[in-house]
């Protein structure tokens, strides 16, 4: 069999393959899985197909941009720029987010509107900003590649290319994505660590004034809260409500989750703050009002007030969220 990737697609002669479910550790604790994984549950080859085509360029319209080009496995699948950068140095609207855990997740992008991760991937190929490329030209770049075809062999049974099953595998991939063995999480479990006496302080604190939203093993509640940022001025933004269309939607976006904070400086939605006490200094000196505002910034004149002593417990408390194991596997 001719090996090479220029290799035209005569010299292919399929092989059929045993495809087994991928091996994935659920953690203990962590919400129930959605919907769409188990229509989609990751395969041994789906998964080896997801993370070839996760670092491909020839997905952008002049093969210089990959998913992983943004979503860096050093910065927990984020990047550091305030905003992406896509194709000829083009600045997208938004922050990179970064791509852990998203088995557990209800909506995709900051606006929710993506509710499959499946669905997802299309977003960045034909975004003007990212890859501004189609499908159909994306699948013309492979499909004579003999180490794609190889590849839809062994996870679909056949060597066809379709959008749907470039989608597909992608979203297996990014569900193999979780994080979970940070030093919080070996706290939690009873395996030998322990906080130090300012991540002990951090924790108490962050259970008191940070809970309500980073709940759930995720640090997440997944809900949609305008927290009185500062406003992206491209007129192109409205948060939720580009989704929705309701005024009560108007800046709002999804709440982030705070596993792997450490690594996706600068944060927001379009990064307007450079480091976490830049945020935590924002949220004590007094956030922007609007009629939307979250309740416990409303009801709470518009701040959640913290000493300095406060701040560094809990960024002291936030690190412990730092899976490296997750960032180097």
């Amino acid at each position: 069999m001719c090996l090479a990737t220029s290799c035209s697609k005569e010299d292919y002669e399929p092989v059929f393959y045993n495809n087994p479910e991928a091996s994935i550790n659920i953690p203990i604790g962590f919400p129930e899985v959605n919907n769409s994984y188990y229509t989609n549950i990751p395969t041994k080859y789906g998964v080896e197909l997801g993370k070839k085509l996760f670092h491909e360029k020839r997905l952008s319209a002049d093969n210089t941009i990959s998913c992983a080009s943004c979503h860096i496995q050093s910065n927990a699948f984020a990047d550091n720029n305030a905003q992406a950068i896509g194709i000829e140095g083009r600045i997208g609207l938004r922050n990179t987010p970064p791509i852990q855990n998203l088995a557990f997740m209800r909506f995709y992008n900051w606006d929710g509107s993506k509710l499959q991760l499946e669905s997802q991937p299309i977003v960045p190929i034909i975004t003007h900003e990212e890859m501004d490329s189609s499908i159909i030209e994306s699948i013309g770049k492979i499909q004579n590649d003999v180490s794609y075809l190889e590849l839809f062999q062994k996870t679909f049974g056949d060597e066809e290319i379709t959008p749907e099953r470039i989608y597909n595998s992608i979203a297996q991939y990014e569900y193999t994505l979780i994080s979970a063995n940070s030093k919080y999480d070996k706290v939690m479990r009873n395996e030998g660590e322990s906080f130090t006496e300012n991540e002990a302080q951090g924790y108490q604190l962050f259970q008191e004034k940070c809970s309500s939203c980073h709940s759930t093993e995720l640090f997440t509640d997944q809900s949609f809260r305008n927290i009185g940022f500062p406003i992206n001025p491209d007129s192109n933004e409205a948060g939720r409500a580009r989704i929705t269309g309701i005024d009560a939607d108007y800046m709002s976006f999804r709440v982030p989750s705070l596993r792997n904070v450490e690594y996706t400086a600068p944060y927001g939605s379009f990064g307007q703050f450079e480091t976490l006490i830049d945020i935590l200094d924002y949220f004590d000196e007094g956030v922007l009002d609007a009629n939307n505002l979250d309740p416990i910034f409303k009801n709470n004149g518009n701040r959640i007030p913290l000493t300095e002593q406060e701040k560094a417990f809990l960024i002291s408390f936030m690190k412990t969220l730092s899976d490296t194991d997750f960032i180097d596997q």
